[in-house]
């Protein structure tokens, strides 16, 4: 399957905020949006034209899609779920997304980013219900227990998560550090969401 192979600060830059695409470097001094807070490009530094509402709209696009990590084929079916589901379309294409394996991986910090998460759940080592899944976009359910696999757990990098991550939790999910565990505790809501996204203009988007 395709995958965007280049810079990930370069997108970072280019939505104009973080999307945390690399992990603790997005924390750090060393951030390409701190550096050098200007689209990528030879032009990027170029005085800046008001942005039509199309353009407004296709950022927001962008800027989801960019920050879960999913070809825009992808995106395009998880908005049309969202539209067959009770509720408002754009708070349920952030739930759908929010509910892929890979972001709760991330979510529950046994990786430093989404990308690394992806890594991790296509490598094998995630369990979930007791039952290998090595799908980055299955999309959990409610009550749902997500572990590492044991030969995993004696990892360096799952050894030292055992003394915390330092990582927030959000509420919707619960995670026992000790034996690597999380829990899908409810569904995620718009308010457990800490991405800057407008969601309505994708909506709008897809409504023209």
């Amino acid at each position: 399957m395709a995958r965007y192979t280049g810079s990930v600060c370069r997108l970072c830059r280019r939505e104009g905020q973080k999307l945390f695409l690399k992990g603790e470097r997005c924390f750090s001094a060393k951030c390409a949006v701190g550096a050098r807070p200007t689209p990528p490009g030879q032009h990027g530094q170029a005085r800046q034209r008001k942005m039509s509402e199309y353009g407004l709209q296709l950022r927001e696009k962008q800027k989801a899609r960019r920050a879960y990590g999913v070809l825009e084929s992808q995106f395009h079916r998880y908005y049309e779920k969202a539209t067959n589901m009770k509720g408002i379309t754009g708070e349920n294409l952030l739930q759908l997304l929010e509910r892929r394996l890979d972001n709760v991986i991330y979510r529950l910090g046994l990786a430093a980013s989404r990308p690394q998460a992806r890594q991790v759940v296509r490598h094998g080592h995630i369990l979930v219900d007791g039952k290998k899944v090595d799908i980055p976009s299955y999309l959990v359910k409610t009550g749902e227990v997500i572990t590492l696999r044991a030969r995993s757990q004696e990892q360096d990098h799952f050894k030292i998560l055992r003394e915390g991550s330092g990582r927030i939790i959000p509420k919707w999910l619960t995670f026992d550090a000790q034996n690597l565990t999380g829990t899908v505790a409810a569904l995620p809501a718009r308010e457990d969401i800490d991405l800057s996204i407008e969601e309505h203009l994708i909506v709008e988007l897809y409504s023209r």
